[in-house]
């Protein structure tokens, strides 16, 4: 049995529009940059210089590093953003961990990911985000019951209208996961 079978029904043809109107960085693919167009083996485009620079460079910060991952996980290309994620600075939060989990699944290793996920959820339970990739991997494993438990915890912490919610429960009922 469904979550929230009318508000699913009714909010599931208008999610592309709902996730521009929301306009945060988890509601919709990134925006391909020289970082994903020009630069090669997990560099990272750096405005101020105009050039690629390695993602260890001083010059970035954490948010853009991430905004990096997102780019380039969603381009098809998981190793260049492990290759960003493990230049991060701020250690293994659970915010670093739902990426790296992330790029753990995209690069086919899911049950790393899936390790990954669950060691982000004993950090922060309240990571919506992480709950909502990892319901997803779960959905991609087959695993539906297990999903839809993550989606219901996304429900108890009153998240039903976020981004993650939406994906996950959408990839519960059309079996399509997102890439960002």
């Amino acid at each position: 049995m469904r979550l929230i079978p009318a508000l699913c029904l009714v909010t599931l043809p208008l999610l592309p529009f709902a996730a521009r109107a929301a306009g945060s960085d988890d509601t919709e693919p990134p925006p391909a940059t020289e970082t994903s167009q020009t630069c090669k083996d997990g560099q990272v485009w750096e405005p101020k210089s105009q050039t690629c620079v390695n993602p260890e460079d001083a010059r970035l910060d954490d948010d853009s590093r991430f905004r990096a991952v997102r780019e380039l996980a969603w381009a098809g290309r998981p190793d260049d953003a492990r290759r960003v994620l493990a230049a991060m600075t701020e250690g293994a939060t659970d915010r670093v961990m739902t990426y790296d989990a992330f790029t753990l699944r995209k690069s086919g290793q899911i049950e790393a990911g899936l390790q990954v996920y669950e060691a982000a959820l004993r950090r922060n339970p309240g990571n919506i985000l992480a709950r909502s990739y990892y319901g997803q991997a779960l959905v991609e494993q087959g695993e539906f019951t297990m999903a839809k438990a993550q989606l219901h915890a996304i429900a108890a912490r009153g998240a039903t209208e976020s981004w993650a919610f939406r994906a996950l429960d959408r990839a519960i009922v059309t079996g399509v996961t997102e890439s960002y």
